[in-house]
């Protein structure tokens, strides 16, 4: 390096450095572990995960209460022995995008089986569901329309809006008579976008009022339906099932792979015409390689069970009921929550680590959540269950939130 001249990169470290520092400062560092099996493969530690509520970390098992593996698909035999053959008989990788030579006859069939199981006419597959709702919004709006987004919507949905150079407006959460406000004053083509059910707070998108006003002011409703699809409705339908909505009134149905069904990807439903405008315009579609066709055979089998054993979302059920009564009984704050994801606000950053360190020392893990995933000042434990959790486990639970929570900030202090 020449003399009195600054390496830039030495600047750019400095400086993202700062930024790190100042993150930890204010408790909000994210702290990431390399799952393993068998193995060490970097000096953080190694998980191995027995199924959706036991982990092993470096020797020591945890009862886990913050995974998305809802009703317990992930480990599950015949799910694994679909992948597995498929694996061998179609090998590892797709090879290409679905539009050149990706597209299997795996994920030809597993298209049909979710265009039917959510009643809508065609159903396409994405790689995740970030690409998913980045390419719906992206293809459907543009310049001069409007995007009206729950301002607690997931990061996916947000930067969709954002990326689409349409007119993004966020109104209160839930607030339909804002958003009705907001319908009345706009132009272009309107599309409303929510979560079905609220990944941070666990609540439903009203989406009933939402999908009448988009009637009423000639708009289109999308939800990203990630933690509701397999869980609400007798069938597993999601939201569009739990509350009965037609493919007329909830047009664009988007919902993940990856939680409830326990294995990879997303999947938009919707009308003929929405699925080939989405083949011609997403660009995250057409420019991604296919998901492996080994995860589109296992995710049929997913469905297949998901329909079959109804009594995993009656077990998942009773251990959320469990849970509320036991920790409203202690006056632990709660949201209004039907959905796996419970939520303890308790505020402060800071405290949210200590009492999440206080819980792990009792060899359970949940999911502390801080700002900027949540708004300032709602910092919470973010509980979530699955259908392989016991009674027993749900006590155990109980018992420890009971020792480390403060009682300062019970609700019947």
């Amino acid at each position: 390096m020449q003399r009195g001249r600054v390496d830039s990169r030495l600047m750019l470290d400095d400086e993202l450095q700062s930024v790190l520092d100042q993150r930890r400062q204010e408790h909000r560092y994210r702290e990431r572990m390399v799952l393993s099996s068998d193995f060490r493969i970097s000096q953080r530690a190694s998980i191995d995960v027995d199924n959706s509520t036991h982990i092993n970390i470096d020797g020591q098992s945890f009862l886990a209460f913050c995974s998305n593996d809802y009703l317990g698909l992930a480990k599950h035999p015949a799910v694994i022995e679909a992948l597995q053959m498929t694996a061998a008989k179609a090998g590892v990788g797709s090879g290409a995008s679905h539009l050149v030579s990706g597209h299997s006859e795996y994920h030809h069939q597993l298209e049909q089986a979710l265009a039917t199981f959510t009643g809508r006419q065609r159903a396409l597959l994405f790689s995740t569901g970030y690409m998913a709702n980045l390419g719906v919004v992206s293809a459907l709006t543009g310049r001069g329309d409007t995007i009206f987004e729950d301002r607690l919507n997931h990061a996916s949905l947000i930067d969709a809006g954002l990326l689409s150079r349409a007119e993004l407006k966020r109104f209160r959460h839930n607030d339909c008579a804002q958003l009705a406000g907001q319908l009345k004053q706009a132009s272009g083509r309107k599309l409303v976008v929510v979560d079905g059910v609220f990944s941070m707070d666990g609540d439903l998108a009203s989406l009933p009022e939402m999908a009448e006003l988009c009637q009423q002011h000639e708009a289109h409703l999308m939800i990203d339906d990630a933690h509701g699809f397999g869980v609400l409705g007798a069938q597993g339908g999601g939201c569009a099932e739990h509350f009965k909505l037609s493919q007329a009134q909830l047009p664009i149905l988007i919902g993940t792979l990856g939680k409830a069904f326990g294995t990879f990807g997303a999947f938009v439903a919707g009308s003929e015409a929405l699925i080939e405008t989405l083949i011609q315009f997403a660009r995250p579609y057409i420019y991604t390689t296919a998901l492996p066709p080994a995860v589109a055979a296992a995710t049929l089998t997913s469905l297949d069970i998901l329909q079959d054993e109804h009594w995993r979302r009656e077990n998942l059920q009773q251990r959320i009921q469990q849970f509320r009564i036991g920790a409203q009984s202690m006056g632990l704050p709660l949201m209004e929550s039907i959905t796996p994801i419970q939520p303890i606000v308790l505020g402060d950053d800071a405290l949210i680590l200590q009492v999440a360190e206080k819980i792990k020392a009792d060899n359970i893990l949940i999911g502390a959540i801080r700002p900027p995933t949540v708004p300032d000042g709602t910092s919470r434990l973010r509980v979530t269950f699955s259908a392989e959790h016991t009674e027993n486990d749900v006590d155990q639970l109980l018992s420890t939130l009971d020792r480390a929570i403060p009682s300062s900030i019970r609700l019947n202090h």
